[in-house]
């Protein structure tokens, strides 16, 4: 089987969303890029039950190349992302609560936290509701991540990228983390907000966070 280990790593980030408390159930799905295509989690399968060969192989323009299961519904913005995102190589699409709810009220998260840069930019943009499985929903979504590695989506949950599965996951919690700081916030009274030229030289340092010596920038 093709992609054996790296159809594995996408199984076990899906349980994973579960046991962190950012998904439930089988909602959600992950996929990551693979040559000119992408594996993706199925359809509407518990994450437990699944086997490599139930991941589904696609191409970037949403052809079925191998699998015996149907992809994840939500196919159209998994492949319109990889196919626009070269620096994307994983796309982690939660129902967190905490991100949810706030996407309910269609509210992005602003800068009351430095880091809202960990997404790239100075806020994380909650995209404009659009039905689940549908173009429309994967225009909203590329337009929100412009810029940006992760984003809301209204009345429905967060999509992250990363370079690998492990960073997109990372970038996911982290979301639902400033989304419950965010709520919490609200509750006491109205948060400061940190100014753009603040966000622009976090932003800047942010480009080396956290990296070691001999690793690349």
């Amino acid at each position: 089987m093709k992609h054996l280990a790296l159809r594995k790593q996408l199984i076990e980030t899906a349980r994973s969303m579960n046991a962190l408390g950012i998904n439930q159930g089988r909602s959600g799905n992950v996929s990551a890029r693979i040559d000119d295509g992408l594996l993706i989690t199925p359809s509407g399968m518990d994450y437990h039950l699944l086997k490599p060969a139930d991941v589904v192989d696609m191409t970037l323009d949403g052809k079925i190349r191998a699998g015996r299961r149907l992809p994840s519904t939500e196919w159209p913005f998994h492949t319109a992302i990889l196919a626009r995102r070269p620096d994307a190589g994983a796309v982690v699409h939660t129902h967190s609560p905490m991100a949810t709810a706030l996407s309910c009220l269609r509210r992005d998260i602003p800068a009351f936290h430095y880091m809202v840069a960990v997404a790239g930019g100075d806020t994380i943009r909650c995209a404009p509701y659009a039905t689940f499985g549908t173009r429309a929903l994967s225009d909203a979504a590329l337009a929100a991540l412009k810029g940006r590695k992760a984003c809301l989506l209204a009345n429905h949950g967060v999509i992250a990228l990363g370079e690998t599965l492990k960073s997109a996951l990372d970038l996911a919690l982290e979301v639902e983390t400033l989304a419950a700081q965010y709520q919490r916030a609200l509750q006491i009274g109205k948060p400061a907000i940190l100014a753009k030229a603040e966000m622009t030289r976090v932003l800047k340092a942010f480009r080396t966070y956290g990296k070691q010596p001999g690793e690349k920038a």
